[in-house]
Formats: structure tokens, sequence, C-alpha cells
């Protein structure tokens, strides 16, 4: 997934597939918040079994790969940067540093309008940060749904399973951050990033 590789041609088949699974996951930014089973008290199953699978898929999938990319990099730079041993594992963990950053932002965000009475809701600025930076990811997710370094159908619909129900829990995190602000634009943002990514 993330070693540097030849191009590859792909079939006219999982050509056309793979644009169907980037319009299936635009289509769950757009529809997950209908899901009211999401809404729950406490935290609904669905949203656990999500994150779950989220968190199985990078397990089993994620690590090796990037396993697999060290490997490349290291072939790539030699010596070079040997202080940074573990590149690729490094630039990971900076990502979901990023991500727990901008999750705090928005809490903090939510707490000062609170306390300002302008009710529970993120600051615009924030608002625009979180959504500009979810659209980069998913950005990343529809080219991935083109371009992956593990071939075949069953690892692209895993993939799109995996991510298809990390999406609805991201989508729920959003809606309760921005609230209407999420649904009036940040989603179409959001599934507008897949189709560019794929293409």
């Amino acid at each position: 997934m993330f070693a540097v590789t030849e191009p590859s041609v792909l079939s006219p088949d999982v050509l056309l597939l793979s644009a169907t699974l980037a319009i299936g996951l635009a289509v769950v930014h757009l529809f997950s918040g209908k899901l009211r089973v999401l809404n729950a008290v406490p935290r609904s199953r669905l949203l656990s079994i999500g994150s779950g699978v989220s968190v199985a898929y990078v397990f089993v999938h994620i690590l090796p790969e990037l396993s697999k990319a060290q490997e490349t990099i290291q072939g790539m730079l030699g010596g070079g940067l040997s202080f940074l041993e573990h590149h690729v594992y490094l630039v990971a963990l900076i990502g979901v540093a990023v991500f727990y950053g901008l999750e705090r932002v928005a809490k903090v965000s939510r707490q000062r309008s609170q306390k300002a009475g302008k009710g529970d809701v993120t600051e615009a600025g924030v608002f625009w940060l979180h959504i500009c930076s979810f659209a980069v990811y998913n950005a990343l997710i529809g080219y991935l749904l083109l371009h992956r370094e593990e071939p075949g159908i069953q690892s692209l619909f895993f993939f799109f399973f995996a991510m298809a129900l990390h999406f609805v829990v991201n989508d729920h995190e959003l809606r309760e951050d921005h609230k209407k602000a999420y649904d009036r634009i940040g989603r179409w943002i959001l599934a507008a990033a897949i189709i560019v990514g794929w293409v």
C-alpha cells in the first residue's frame, strides 16, 4: 500500500469496481447520519463494531504493509538517514498524533462555545480545519481504492468494508462536533474528496 512500485494497469472490471466502491464510500458520508441506531445511549454497538473493524484492519493489513514500505525506504536511502531507523512508522505515528490533536481542538472549541453561550458547537475556524484535514485523508482513501499495493478483489472489498465502517464512526463524531455545519457542507466535502482522490 505504501511501498514504491511500478505502475500497474488495472483491468476494466477492477477499474469499474473500484469506481463503484469509491462512490459507495461517498454515499456513506452522505447518508450515515440517517442511521438512527447510532444515537443509542450508551454508545451504539454499531459504532463499537465499526471502531473494532477499523483497528483490526490496521493490525492485519496496514502494519505489515508499513513493514514492507520501511524496507523499501531503507533500501532507497541507504545510510543517509540512518538516525531515522523507522521512517514509515514515525510518519504513521505523526498522522495518529495529528488526528488526535484535531479531536482535542474540536472538543476544546465546543467547550469554549458553551461557556460563551453559543451552544454545543465548534467555532468556524475549527470546523474548516477539521473538514480540510479529513478531506485530505479521504482523498488518500479514494486514491488507495485505485492504487493498492495488495492486489485482488477480496482485498479491495475488505478495504472498502473497513473504510465504510470507519467513515460511519468518523461521521458520527464529526456530526457531534460540528452539528448542522457538518450536515450542510462538511459531509459533501468529504464525499467529494473520496472521488477526487480516486480520479
